[in-house]
């Protein structure tokens, strides 16, 4: 029986015949016979609507929602508070439906946003000029790596220890497939890694995370000269974007492409997606971005309206042309950081970037009081690492049984590594209470005494 449609037998006896098939299995002679299924899958039978809603109420309950527990978890995705008009914004029905805009003249809203978002991400950025959004933050890292060979047509790419590990095996996915050598390093767990160190005639880029995934910020402005001098490009990543509020601008410090995780503003955290890439780099190196870019322009009245000025991707152009075969920009997730980052201002950003500062350093001082726990951290915005007298991830699920949810081990990365098996990264965010940082305390306490 044919479970999920719903012709009667009679209807399908009918359509065989016309095909000339004797029974259903007929169709399927093409498929080898040990990748067929001999029967049903092993899943309930069908159920009315309302059944299934109260099937799955009660699986989802058996999770803990990361807004019913004290909450520490960073590393890449930050819990941030959405103003309620983000989403009243975002579903509305020209945004939220809207597709690609091919044609300009029925598409002047979406390329206006587009617009603005990318002089949001530039002015973020310190960059001269940014795209229309992508993936997340460790494609448009991967992205950045693929543009910089094409602009100094190199094929060796240096990774800083302190990368991300996904970011990092994602750009190690795009090497296998593209055709280029990534050199990575060991992340550093105490002093200070020099990538400059490995750059050689063949290197197009050095890519270092700031701050990295233990929380460290980093100072590129020493990086960028020893890049430039050596004729590469310094690819900057943050996957915390709400600490450009604070800190300088990879612009600033001489970063030739920025990539960013752009999750932090706008959209929620939802099981790890969906995400934002930002991309921003040197206007010099405009015709080599990734993905799409919106211009304004005027029309044949003089009035003022806006484009795709540039849309270098495979869709758009032949694809030995492309850039990139990025064929989605996340353009709703786009608007939801532009929406966010709108109703913030520059005021408004750097007040949020400074409270989540201030509850990573309340966080801190109450842990650094506890017996067994060593904040590693000289320096951090709103995430860093511990050493603690257990192995760390023994700890978060001691903790997750008290009910918080207390930082990522940075074992869960680095398995093999055995230096990083005491160590857990806690991230605090505008979020944070005074009782959530008691609880954690406490639970820490205990998951030590």
């Amino acid at each position: 029986m044919m479970r999920y449609l719903p012709q009667t037998d009679a209807d399908r006896r009918a359509m065989l015949e016309v095909i000339g098939a004797a029974g259903i299995d007929d169709l399927y002679v093409d498929v080898p016979r040990s990748a067929r299924l001999e029967g049903p899958l092993d899943l309930p039978p069908h159920r009315g609507e309302l059944e299934v809603e109260r099937a799955l109420e009660a699986m989802a309950a058996k999770n803990l929602h990361g807004g019913d527990a004290p909450f520490f978890i960073g590393c890449g995705a930050y819990r941030h508070h959405i103003p309620a008009s983000v989403d009243a914004l975002v579903q509305r029905g020209e945004f939220l439906t809207s597709y690609t805009p091919y044609q300009p003249e029925i598409s002047q809203g979406t390329l206006q946003m587009l617009f603005e978002f990318q002089t949001m991400v530039a002015m973020l950025t310190g960059m001269d000029v940014a795209n229309a959004s992508m993936y997340d933050g460790a494609s448009a890292t991967a992205e950045a790596v693929l543009m910089a060979n094409r602009v100094t047509r190199r094929d060796r790419a240096v990774l800083s220890g302190g990368l991300h590990p996904h970011y990092r095996e994602t750009v190690e996915t795009y090497a296998r497939c593209g055709g280029f050598e990534v050199a990575g390093a060991a992340l550093t767990i105490e002093g200070a890694e020099d990538p400059a160190a490995r750059i050689d005639g063949r290197t197009s880029c050095v890519v270092v995370q700031t701050p990295d995934v233990m929380g460290r910020p980093h100072d590129l402005r020493g990086l960028a000269d020893a890049c430039h001098a050596a004729g590469a490009l310094l690819v900057a990543v943050v996957t915390e974007v709400v600490s450009l509020g604070l800190v300088a601008s990879p612009g600033e410090m001489g970063a030739d492409i920025v990539a960013c995780e752009g999750q932090s503003l706008g959209n929620p955290m939802s099981f790890g997606g969906p995400c934002l890439g930002l991309f921003a780099t040197r206007g010099k190196h405009a015709r080599q971005m990734p993905g799409r870019l919106a211009g304004e322009t005027v029309d044949a009245s003089g009035r003022r309206g806006y484009v795709l000025t540039l849309s270098t991707r495979e869709q758009h152009i032949r694809r030995e042309k492309a850039t990139s075969n990025i064929c989605t920009n996340a353009g709703l997730c786009a608007l939801a950081f532009a929406i966010h980052l709108a109703l913030l201002g520059e005021a408004g950003l750097t007040r949020l970037a400074r409270l989540n500062h201030e509850a990573a350093q309340r966080t801190a001082e109450r842990l650094e009081a506890l017996d067994g726990v060593t904040v590693l951290n000289d320096s951090y915005f709103n995430e860093f690492t511990v050493r603690l007298a257990r192995r760390a991830d023994a700890v978060v699920e001691a903790l997750a049984d008290r009910g918080v949810l207390g930082g990522v081990p940075l074992s869960r990365f680095l398995p093999d590594d055995e230096a990083a098996a005491d160590l857990m990264v806690v991230a605090a965010t505008e979020m944070t209470t005074a009782d959530e940082i008691e609880a954690l305390a406490a639970g820490l306490g205990e998951a030590l005494g």
